[in-house]
């Protein structure tokens, strides 16, 4: 109940810089400039879409990932957006418990998922709070869980670009949606298309 309070609450709030275009989320820092807008998708496909050498993580999990991240900064668009991302992915592949998992992963539990993410999940935890933290010890325990190498990179990696989009949501001020149910349609473009596609076209009200 608390998390819905603070979302209604994030939504109502106004931008803190002047000349914010109106878009919510990471969308209004797109569009700031093309430029922009091309390297933060890009950006957002290299991690979480595209195939990595090495890498066994889905394209679901690395969306966890990315949720895990934005629920630790408080970053309620990012938290919501990533997590219908995860949902939407994991219901095509036919998985079971999908709220249930999402929305634990949102509260900093790992409950649902194997012990290889997570393990992933702590590493990705762990350089959010404080990068100097991340042990040799921690990356060791998650390739003996099955994670390879290519694994934990993209852990560490996708902790460490969703802190750069959280601080870009919240530091703006971006408009945050009242609901998490905005995210649907966005979530099915995403999960057919990724991230850069020209038909991704929907935008969380």
């Amino acid at each position: 109940m608390a998390r819905e309070v603070e979302r209604e609450a994030r939504s109502s709030e106004s931008p803190v810089v002047g000349g914010l275009p109106d878009a919510p989320g990471i969308v209004a820092a797109m569009q700031l400039s093309p430029g922009l807008a091309l390297h933060l998708r890009g950006l957002a496909d290299e991690l979480l879409v595209k195939e990595v050498p090495g890498a066994t993580v889905t394209r679901a999990e690395r969306e966890l990932l990315a949720t895990a991240v934005s629920a630790g900064n408080d970053c309620f668009y990012c938290m919501d957006s990533h997590g219908a991302f995860a949902s939407e992915l994991l219901g095509r592949a036919g998985a079971g418990g999908v709220e249930t998992l999402v929305d634990g992963v949102k509260s900093g539990m790992s409950d649902g998922v194997g012990a290889k993410m997570a393990a992933l999940l702590a590493i990705a935890r762990t350089v959010r709070r404080n990068p100097r933290d991340l042990t040799r010890e921690v990356v060791a325990h998650a390739l003996e869980a099955g994670a390879t190498d290519a694994d934990t990179q993209l852990a560490v990696l996708i902790a460490s670009a969703f802190c750069m989009y959280n601080r870009m949501v919240d530091g703006l001020r971006a408009r945050t949606p009242a609901s998490a149910e905005a995210y649907r349609a966005r979530a099915a473009e995403i999960a057919e298309h990724g991230y850069s596609d020209s038909r991704v076209t929907s935008v969380p009200r």
